[in-house]
């Protein structure tokens, strides 16, 4: 029996969890060697240890015996189809979500921290090598939606990288969340990217990456013992980066509405994933605030066409955390934004995240409901998707 049954529903937020040899089918000497010496998992770590113990447990017959029943409890490398496609489409099958959009893990930590650090050429070139990995995952199953990651950290390269990954497949894009080092992510050098992403009909996506970069490193100096995350160790998010999650993503869609991007692109679409929304209502309204404050004095601002609210209406679409007011958060912002997600085979989706989004929303209306699991999914995707429901019937 699937998790989901008798309707539809998206799963806006799901992932692989890369084993340290999964791009060395598609990348270079040089990435290969760049990639393991900086991969979080070595034969020192933990983890490693997990993954060969993984390896085990999925060649065994009672454990695959058991992965329908316990489809949404095993998590991260234990889940079934944590990096094999042909598993990862039975699972979908035992979960029941009609799509499934399907973000890295290893290479966004990689890629996120490689904008700032590595030379452009070998950024782009294992960003390459990734999107070309992700991509063939979900090669086999179209309800497989991969993302592609699209490094803005150059400012010539960024479009050429967005057209490799159209032409291959991709059905979003991802750029970073956290400001790219030299300049915005509103910069006029990548409206041929936005431009790109609009003509196919795919979201251009942000995604949280690596915890540390939240917040400046001092804030872990507080004369406190450390505090391990919230299921034990130490690479997750704690209470203080969660209240700094936002400040990136708000940094970037400020620019993308103030500086007109949404405005030459009207049918672009962004989504924000697993970087909460408790936070939007009062985004909202501050946008609102600085744009009355502003307007007169500002003439990137008189030239916009819509309240700067509207854009995010328009064209914006958030994935609350399992843990966050959803109702609230929908009644104060409008019903077009929020999308369901269960980010598996992560551990911080919970084991029932179904469970708690029905109960977050079953007052609102039928009407707001179905947006909320299917419609602003379909809406964020474009018609691919919706026509790949109609096909499944």
């Amino acid at each position: 029996m699937p998790y989901v049954e008798d309707r539809v529903i998206h799963d806006a937020d799901a992932h692989t969890m890369e084993p340290p040899e999964w791009l060395d089918e598609f990348a270079s000497f040089e990435v290969q060697k760049f990639v393991h010496a900086n991969f979080s998992i070595s034969e020192q770590t933990p983890i490693f240890k997990e993954i060969g113990e993984c390896r085990t447990l999925h060649t065994d017959p009672e454990f695959r015996a058991a992965a329908e029943t316990e489809i949404m409890l095993r998590k991260n490398y234990r889940a079934h189809g944590a990096w094999d496609p042909i598993d990862r489409s039975e699972a979908l099958d035992y979960m029941g979500f009609a799509t499934q959009l399907v973000f890295p893990t290893m290479p966004n930590t990689i890629l996120e921290a490689m904008e700032h650090e590595a030379p452009p050429s070998l950024t782009y070139e294992t960003a390459s090598a990734a999107n070309r990995a992700q991509i063939a995952f979900c090669g086999n199953d179209p309800r497989l939606l991969p993302v592609a990651y699209i490094p803005l950290q150059d400012l010539d390269r960024a479009a050429p990288c967005a057209t490799e990954a159209l032409e291959a497949g991709a059905s979003a894009l991802l750029i970073p969340n956290r400001m790219p080092k030299d300049h915005a992510h509103s910069h006029v050098a990548f409206d041929d990217v936005w431009a790109q992403a609009q003509e196919a009909g795919i979201p251009v996506v942000m995604h949280v990456a690596t915890p540390e970069l939240v917040m400046p490193p001092q804030h872990r100096n507080n004369g406190l013992p450390p505090e391990p995350d919230f299921h034990g160790g130490s690479e997750n998010f704690r209470s203080v980066s969660y209240m700094a999650i936002s400040s990136a993503p708000i940094q970037a869609l400020s620019m993308l509405v103030f500086d007109g991007v949404l405005e030459r692109f009207p049918e672009l679409k962004l989504g924000v994933i697993e970087l909460g929304a408790a936070w939007l209502p009062s985004f909202m309204r501050q946008l609102e605030a600085a744009f009355d404050a502003f307007e007169r004095h500002e003439q990137r601002l008189q030239t916009l066409s819509l309240r700067p609210s509207d854009y995010v209406r328009r064209q914006v679409r958030v994935t609350p955390f399992p843990t966050e007011p959803t109702k609230w958060i929908i009644e104060n912002t409008g019903e077009e934004i929020c999308m369901f997600s269960s980010d598996f085979p992560h551990v911080e989706g919970g084991r029932n995240p179904l469970r708690r989004f029905d109960t977050e929303v079953g007052t609102l209306s039928g009407e707001t409901q179905d947006r909320f699991f299917r419609f602003n999914f379909e809406d964020l995707m474009g018609q691919s998707v919706s026509k790949l429901v109609s096909a499944q019937g």
